[in-house]
């Protein structure tokens, strides 16, 4: 045994750690980071990889492909869990790495439609199930392997700064886009610009890569193998043997499920809501986001500290309770805030693809009349300035808040909820499918629902359903982990939990 695997399973923290902490969540933030650009720069790039002369078509293709690389994350969880299980973590995440970078530099020197054709569409799908398939397995190999470095009084403390990574890579990625935008014209960032953000990654994927192939293999890991110890069969072991398939399904609905509503909401559809129906500037609505993560993003270590005195359990529970009782009058007082008085929506159907267009409207006079425009023709640091949006970058705040409440604890419940041979494999499923499935699919049921009822607030009630079913379901069988004794794990047999 080493003298840093000494020390974590003495309590003490050991030697080398920040290098550990620092080269995985350096890596998770750049494939974020990877998997947020494709989506951010929508807008911009759909038209020029799909047939001109329908523009809406073209979106709504991209979109799809967008969302391709949400649908594929659970087989990623699978493969590269299976990998990390059986070979190795870092080996695992080491891949996963070079995959996503360099799918998303593609997409930064791929030719357009103009130039290839229908090659270009398909070639960006490619691209995209790629990168779908590196972050299924990127995210568990970085949370076990830091979190089998270290002590376990401490475990919620250290894997918090992976849970940082995915509200990082998305700020990063907003901000990168502002500023590529801020530095040309708007006709060269739709001509060319916009491969920059995609080029960069080749860049951070090097450093980040350099950085992790210094690293050791995780020392419980290790010693598990040492001892013969590994599952021959992850897959089957973690999803068929009854008390591990118990542990992946309450995870699943009695936490994973509940965060991935909670994390979307606070982040991308706050960002939808800002922008499509209370007629927010784009530029304005994507810096009130990006201040609120900015000075959210400490609380996730705040909240992970706080899960290894209290627990992880009911912290996450006080944060799907909260969501439920609070997003109404939060997303009430952004309207009020906003100053485009908007009232309702209506929408039309585009009469080839059935796509939903949304034109918020307010009430003039008795009559509706399609809303005014606001925060327009501001710079970033005039938007920062500008008391409606600092109100609103308190409100998005509030809501990035109640992130951190069930995403800061989460990474080490899961760590703690599977035993070490199969952990890999049975904590990125539940993970991937609640952000990936019930995460991923909000902003479109909440367009849906909203397009639908006219309701502006009609898009709150599929989160707020889920994370009152996941407070229901893990208020009754969640367990609470906190006291798990990993270090245990390779001196004996994983003890039964049920």
């Amino acid at each position: 045994m080493s003298t840093s695997t000494h020390a974590a399973a003495a309590g003490r923290t050991p030697k080398g750690i920040w290098k550990v902490i620092g080269a995985s969540s350096a890596g998770t933030m750049i494939e974020w980071y990877d998997f947020y650009i494709f989506g951010a720069l929508a807008p911009v790039i759909a038209p020029l990889f799909y047939p001109a002369g329908n523009d809406t078509l073209a979106l709504i293709a991209y979109l799809s492909t967008f969302a391709v690389g949400f649908v594929v994350r659970p087989f990623g969880a699978l493969f590269f869990g299976r990998i990390g299980d059986r070979v190795g973590r870092k080996v695992a995440f080491l891949i996963t790495l070079l995959i996503m970078g360099g799918a998303t530099a593609l997409i930064g020197f791929l030719p357009t439609y103009a130039s290839i054709g229908v090659a270009a569409p398909i070639a960006l799908l490619a691209i995209r199930v790629l990168q779908g398939l590196a972050l299924g397995g990127e995210y568990g190999g970085a949370a076990v392997y830091v979190a089998e470095h270290v002590p376990d009084q401490r475990r919620g403390f250290y894997t918090s700064f992976i849970q940082i990574t995915a509200t990082l890579g998305l700020f990063v990625s907003l901000a990168v886009i502002l500023a590529v935008q801020g530095s040309m014209s708007a006709e060269s960032f739709a001509a060319w610009g916009w491969r920059l953000p995609f080029i960069l990654s080749l860049l951070l994927v090097a450093v980040s890569f350099y950085m992790r192939v210094q690293m050791r293999e995780s020392p419980i890991f290790e010693q598990l193998r040492e001892r013969g110890m590994t599952s021959a069969a992850p897959i089957r072991e973690a999803f068929t043997q009854p008390a591990n398939l118990k542990r992946a399904l309450v995870s699943l609905f009695g936490a994973t499920a509940g965060q991935g509503v909670v994390w979307y909401t606070g982040q991308f559809y706050a960002l939808f809501y800002l922008q499509s129906i209370l007629n927010v500037g784009g530029l304005a609505a994507n810096t009130i986001v990006a201040a609120a993560l900015l000075l959210g993003m400490p609380f996730f270590v705040l909240c992970g500290a706080l899960s290894d005195r209290v627990g992880r359990k009911w912290l996450m529970m006080a944060g799907f309770a909260l969501a439920v009782v609070s997003y109404l009058p939060i997303y009430g007082a952004m309207r009020d805030v906003a100053g485009s008085e908007v009232t309702t929506v209506q929408s039309k159907a585009h009469p080839v693809t059935g796509a939903k267009t949304l034109t918020p409207m307010t009430d003039a006079g008795g009559a509706l009349a399609p809303a005014q425009k606001v925060l327009t023709g501001l710079g970033v640091g005039e938007v920062l300035r500008h008391p409606a949006a600092q109100k609103l970058i308190g409100l998005v705040w509030l809501q990035v808040l109640l992130v951190t409440l069930v995403y800061g604890p989460i990474a080490a419940y899961l760590v703690e909820a599977f035993p070490a041979r199969i952990r890999y494999t049975a904590m990125s499923l539940p993970y991937h499918i609640g952000n990936g499935v019930f995460g991923g699919l909000l902003p479109v049921i909440g367009l849906s629902l909203v397009a639908r009822t006219g309701d502006i607030y009609a898009g709150l009630y599929y989160p707020m359903i889920v994370a009152g079913a996941t407070l229901l379901i893990g208020s009754l069988l969640l367990p609470q982990t906190h006291g798990t004794r990993l270090w245990d794990e390779t001196a004996a047999p994983e003890p039964a939990r049920d």
